[in-house]
């Protein structure tokens, strides 16, 4: 298989926080998402990738070039989309199109003013004037226009209301139909992912909990509750993450199958979602 990006034992030590040996790797013309709670480690990896802080140890290769070493020509082929675009107040979108496009010997002009048309960007209009959603958009379109390769997204619906989330996501899956473009797509809004990616990456604390493709994870993962006389040391290795009430217990597995085997008609079963998954990792006690 082709990678657009594959990510090696890449380590970060800040103080208080330790990127530890995160390894993972995107396939060419897929969309991969980075999961994880605020403070997991998703925007340090990004960075890394883009080389905006130095890492201590590992290594990326983005098109099977060094991202250091070969900096420019990687930086070339990737468009990046922040969860806050920032851009001069003053200039209306043509003239900041006009301005990125100096940056890319790629430059599509057409390709922009398409995309403008399909986004419904006001182009005469300035950006500070711009809600939060037009600016994603017009990230988008500028991150698009210079024939990337690879598309890295960070946080790009936070804040955004549902609607236009959708619209938003829709805009990315028609965009990514007929070409090979890859996608990094890091968020903490799990049904975005489940709408669009074909892979998950889960980071929490620094650390990979998983990475596999999302089929994957919806197929075996699972979600059971039923009443805590069930849990004895046997049926407690079922679970990644457990909690139990006054009525009784629910537990996230990642052995749906063992668990229907086991507890078939004594408890509840039904696949998880990636929150579930996300959130019975995360949640602070002794099983997860």
């Amino acid at each position: 298989m082709e990678y657009a990006l594959e990510i090696k034992n890449l380590r970060k030590e800040w103080a208080g926080f330790t990127l530890n040996n995160v390894s993972f790797s995107v396939p060419r013309g897929y969309i991969m998402g980075l999961i994880g709670p605020n403070g997991a480690g998703k925007t340090t990896v990004i960075k890394l990738i883009l080389n905006l802080i130095r890492k201590n140890g590992g290594e990326i290769l983005a098109f099977g070039m060094d991202n250091l070493k070969h900096e420019v020509e990687v930086k070339s082929r990737i468009g990046f989309v922040h969860d806050a675009p920032s851009f001069y107040d003053f200039l209306n979108l043509a003239e900041i199109a006009s301005l990125v496009s100096k940056f890319y010997k790629t430059w599509d002009r057409e390709v922009f003013f398409r995309l403008a048309r399909e986004f419904g960007l006001p182009l005469k209009k300035k950006f500070k004037t711009l809600s939060r959603g037009t600016k994603m958009k017009l990230a988008l379109a500028l991150a698009l226009s210079h024939h990337a390769d690879l598309v890295i997204m960070d946080e790009p619906t936070s804040g955004l209301d549902p609607v236009f989330r959708r619209q938003l996501l829709e805009h990315l899956s028609a965009i990514l139909q007929n070409e090979t473009k890859t996608i990094l797509f890091s968020t903490h809004i799990t049904s975005d992912l489940e709408r669009i990616a074909d892979y998950i990456t889960f980071i929490h604390k620094g650390e990979i909990v998983l990475s596999t493709t999302k089929d994957e994870i919806l197929e075996n993962w699972g979600l059971v509750k039923g009443d805590t006389r069930l849990l004895d040391d046997s049926t407690r290795t079922l679970f990644e993450g457990l909690r139990t009430g006054e009525f009784g217990f629910e537990g996230l597995t990642s052995s749906i199958r063992e668990a229907r085997k086991r507890l078939s008609g004594r408890a509840v079963i039904e696949k998880a979602s990636l929150d579930d998954i996300l959130f019975f990792t995360v949640k602070e006690n002794p099983h997860a």
